[in-house]
């Protein structure tokens, strides 16, 4: 009996994993999409701000489901305690989105809603790094080098959709620019929102592809170790 105690208390983690997995898995895509709709249109108005701070929460829960697995390994706490910070950061923050699809002219809502954005992309940074972190954990190699190989390519692409959104905002504080530029600049103005949403599905579809990959990874050795 005292052998099975521990077997037990792992499998209780790795079913809490599972599903912390999977809040994560179908958290981001409708956090995405929650977001959005609450920004660009009002079919969610009569609902107020309640969408995105519940698939913020969503977001969180997950992580908190993680936090029961290897409680004792310090690298996979910190990377964990990280990615709660900014899903905390994120809860406060999802209340603008809805107040600022109410009065857009508040220029204080439009800052928050461009540190949510900066915040959000950071967050989906630190869950990859959570990801790498718990594939180290897991006995699969072939994890280990899609999530540091997904992971180096989701920093590139964060970091460029950093760089890209920066200059856009240089430039449009420049009062002297070609005619060419401020043309540019316009078309971006009409359409930026929707660009900025389609540079964001690639690395939120690669981490969707990391999760999932790693629960197969844990009902795999679930199953051999049953066996």
């Amino acid at each position: 009996m005292d052998e099975l105690a521990p077997q037990d208390e792992l499998l209780r983690a790795l079913g809490k994993l599972v599903r912390g997995l999977s809040a994560l898995f179908w958290g981001l895509p409708i956090t995405l999409l929650i977001c959005v709709r609450t920004a660009m249109s009002d079919r969610l108005r009569h609902l107020e701000m309640f969408p995105p701070i519940l698939s913020m929460c969503l977001l969180y829960y997950g992580l908190m489901l993680l936090g029961d697995f290897r409680k004792q390994e310090r690298v996979w706490r910190h990377a964990l305690d990280r990615a709660k910070f900014l899903a905390v950061v994120n809860i406060g923050l999802s209340p603008f989105i809805y107040w600022w699809n109410q009065i857009p002219s508040i220029g204080f809502y439009e800052l928050a809603i461009g540190v949510l954005m900066l915040s959000g992309l950071i967050f989906l940074f630190n869950l990859n790094q959570v990801l790498q972190r718990l594939a180290a954990m897991l006995p699969d190699e072939t994890l280990r080098m899609e999530t540091r190989l997904f992971g180096a390519m989701n920093l590139n692409l964060l970091c460029g959709i950093v760089a890209i959104v920066a200059v856009y905002f240089i430039l449009r504080q420049i009062n002297h620019l070609p005619n060419w530029v401020i043309d540019f600049l316009k078309i971006l103005d009409i359409s930026r929102n929707w660009l900025l949403i389609f540079m964001i599905l690639l690395p939120i579809a690669m981490t969707m592809t990391l999760i999932w990959k790693t629960k197969e990874v844990i009902f795999a050795s679930v199953f051999t170790h049953r066996h």
